[in-house]
């Protein structure tokens, strides 16, 4: 099995993972074994992505997909928290939100040096002579 343990993307999700796991401790009890246990299956889901990705070879482009669609799903369960007010401050959220959108970017990034699909990277440009805020 491939190393993974110097990628950065393993340590942000051990690093989201472990905050999740302090973060859904104190949790109130009606969030903390509905959302609290999907929050936390979610980041291990992660972690166990990173290791099969970085391992394959064959598969990697489509362990590289799953991944990138567990970290998108990890990052709703988040906002999901937010929403209903289960962590304990805006700060541990604000924390976990940006430990997930690096993740999301670094899968992506990922995803897209093993396609070679530049599209999803470039932004779109409106045709010149378009004001801005005009729709193309």
């Amino acid at each position: 099995m491939a190393r993974y343990d110097h990628l950065p993307i393993w340590k942000d999700a051990v690093s989201l993972a472990a905050l999740l796991e302090e973060a859904v401790r104190r949790f109130p009890r009606y969030h903390k074994y509905a959302l609290g246990a999907d929050l936390r299956r979610q980041a291990y889901a992660v972690c166990r992505g990173v290791v099969v990705a970085n391992g394959e070879r064959e598969g990697r482009a489509r362990a590289v997909e799953r991944l990138a669609v567990t970290v998108e799903g990890l990052k709703l369960l988040v906002q999901m928290g937010k929403e209903v007010k289960a962590f304990a401050s805006f700060k541990e959220f604000e924390r976990a939100a940006e430990l997930a959108v690096a993740l999301s970017k670094q899968s992506g990034g990922w995803r897209r040096s093993l396609t070679g699909d530049e599209a999803d990277a470039s932004p779109r440009r409106r045709p010149e002579g378009t004001p801005r805020g005009a729709v193309p």
